[in-house]
């Protein structure tokens, strides 16, 4: 079998039988093809790929510039490709087993804002809510949504894609409940707890006329389509630099931020792991990172040891 025949039948594999998201079939699709295409892979046999193949192929990877985080999702969309080979007896040795990589990546700290920044946004936009005039005007509504888009974001650490595809049945204001569909399609819940947030939440809802609705999503443009992450991500760069701020803000930077400042109040870290669903601690610790460098701005600027001046006495 050539290579160009496997990656199909790997790719119909990923869709129909391990059902990957949408995200992940675009990735694996864009991996995949960039190997086909590599010396005009495509038209060789499976029988003759060895590991001096792999080693070039990573080798080229490399000389293309590419971060560390870049090259090891491609390295594993290749070994994920010959491992379903070997397993579906393709190919009797997979050449991955003939090698060692081992790609690091620089570790960064995620980004996050201080807790004056987004209230500084957030006083921006109730205070443009509150001075329209006009309250039938799309703009108007698109204000309102975008408020809640926010609030929803930092409230809850939730990322702009399960945002994105929040459904209307996922959001019930009675019980002040959030059922988030996440990675890997694992369910979580989130409880919404602050009054004044709910109560925007019902203002938006009746605004937009959710319910009655034809669309089955919750965020939605002026069309009644599902608001897209693009338009999210937009949005709040928008908004960031009316408001003032000059820190370039992600829709991401609210989930980090939502992290560090519960770590900040002493919240176990486990209840943090499972409120942003990851599946593993080490994915959550990154965090206990950000809060040592807050732990040092407060020890540097709050321990009283400071008001000890002993060498000029």
């Amino acid at each position: 079998m050539i290579l160009t025949k496997a990656i199909e039948n790997f790719k119909f594999h990923c869709k129909f039988e391990r059902n990957l998201s949408i995200k992940t079939l675009q990735a694996y699709n864009i991996d995949l093809n960039q190997f086909e295409e590599f010396k005009n892979y495509k038209y060789i046999d499976l029988k003759d790929f060895d590991k001096y193949i792999l080693k070039e192929y990573i080798q080229n990877l490399y000389s293309l510039k590419l971060k560390a985080k870049t090259i090891k999702r491609k390295v594993a969309v290749l070994k994920a490709f010959f491992n379903y080979l070997e397993f579906d007896e393709e190919i009797i040795v997979n050449p991955f087993r003939k090698i060692n990589i081992s790609i690091k990546e620089p570790k960064v700290l995620p980004k996050t804002m201080e807790l004056k920044e987004i209230k500084k946004l957030l006083i921006y936009l109730y205070k443009k809510k509150k001075e329209y005039q006009n309250l039938d005007t799309y703009s108007y509504k698109a204000l309102v949504r975008d408020i809640i888009v926010i609030e929803i974001l930092f409230s809850t650490g939730i990322r702009v894609s399960e945002l994105c595809n929040l459904k209307k049945d996922n959001i019930n204001l009675q019980t002040g409940i959030i059922k988030i569909n996440g990675k890997g399609s694992k369910e979580r819940i989130i409880h919404l707890c602050d009054k004044e947030v709910k109560n925007q939440i019902k203002y938006y809802i009746n605004l937009f006329e959710i319910y009655s609705n034809i669309s089955s999503n919750f965020f939605i443009n002026r069309l009644g389509n599902k608001l897209s992450e693009q338009s999210v991500r937009l949005m709040i760069h928008k908004y960031q630099k009316l408001s003032g701020l000059t820190k370039y803000i992600t829709p991401h930077m609210f989930r980090h931020s939502f992290a560090t400042l519960l770590l900040e109040e002493g919240v176990d870290i486990r209840y943090i792991q499972h409120m942003l669903g990851h599946s593993s601690i080490a994915t959550t610790q990154i965090y206990t990172q950000v809060n040592m460098k807050q732990q040092k701005k407060i020890l540097n600027t709050k321990h009283p040891r400071r008001q000890f001046n002993f060498i000029d006495e």
